[in-house]
């Protein structure tokens, strides 16, 4: 049985300290000294949108990596309309990776990169990313979000953004929910945290009205993190393509979930799609 978190509470640091404990986060880290917290910068835009991660989020997980002797280094890479190295001065990132000493990479520009294989995958026969992704294990630091192609973007979604390409439009003729599964497949994120103090509803991921969820979610199987956190928004996580393809392909589980904390019921709510 997988633990999920789900955290009611203000913003501030201890919702996030409180939902990670209770999924005992350090377990995945485990002789590790170095981690990458995959942020979502897909505009240049700040928390109090709901489009983009939170820092204090971000904060919470840096404190807490180092109580264990983890180094966290923060990445993301442009996108199509965005510049992630503007993104991070607009959500008040960059005041606190000054503030902290926090590493930052837009991935776009690390030309240390290595081809990565994908067994059986559905849209991608390989990925080429930057080589410190495939040395690290990766923190999913996601948004609570909807999307107009894929209905949500969570966990998983958050990982298409590793993929160093500028214009990533053309992932999305491919059949962007088979996508996310192919990345998700050979980068997993060792831990997901959903930023949901926050949270966008409409058409997102950038467009959308701001709701305020004072909602934490946490866990470590990405399909039984990001299906809990589909429930709260109100949908039927069996129906969103990426999800149900990752529990298909074996890349998580969304059966026997434990949900520990504050739960489902306490926070859900009926997201808006359009």
């Amino acid at each position: 049985m997988v633990k999920v978190a789900v955290v009611k509470g203000e913003r501030n640091l201890e919702p996030v300290y409180r939902a990670l404990d209770l999924i005992d986060y350090a377990k995945v880290f485990e002789g590790k000294k170095r981690a990458l917290i995959k942020v979502n910068f897909i505009t240049v835009k700040d928390w109090k949108t709901g489009a983009t991660t939170d820092p204090i989020v971000v904060e919470a997980i840096v404190n807490r990596l180092r109580l264990i002797g983890v180094e966290p280094t923060i990445i993301e890479s442009d996108a199509t309309g965005t510049n992630a190295d503007k993104a991070l001065v607009a959500s008040g990132m960059k005041e606190l990776c000054d503030r902290l000493n926090i590493g930052w990479i837009n991935l776009r520009y690390d030309n240390d990169r290595v081809e990565v294989p994908i067994p059986n995958g559905q849209a991608l026969h390989s990925i080429r990313v930057p080589k410190i992704i495939m040395e690290n294990p990766v923190i999913s630091a996601a948004k609570l979000k909807t999307h107009g192609q894929t209905q949500v973007t969570l966990g998983m979604k958050n990982f298409f953004g590793l993929l160093p390409d500028k214009f990533k439009g053309k992932f999305h003729f491919l059949g962007i929910d088979k996508v996310i599964t192919d990345i998700c497949s050979v980068i997993r994120p060792v831990l997901i945290v959903i930023d949901g103090f926050v949270a966008l509803e409409g058409i997102g991921p950038v467009n959308g009205t701001p709701v305020k969820m004072d909602t934490i979610i946490a866990g470590t199987d990405q399909v039984a993190t990001d299906y809990i956190a589909a429930q709260i928004m109100g949908f039927n996580p069996e129906e969103i393509g990426h999800i149900r393809l990752a529990q298909e392909r074996g890349l998580g589980s969304w059966i026997d979930i434990d949900v520990v904390g504050d739960g489902v019921t306490s926070v859900r709510r009926i997201f808006k799609r359009r």
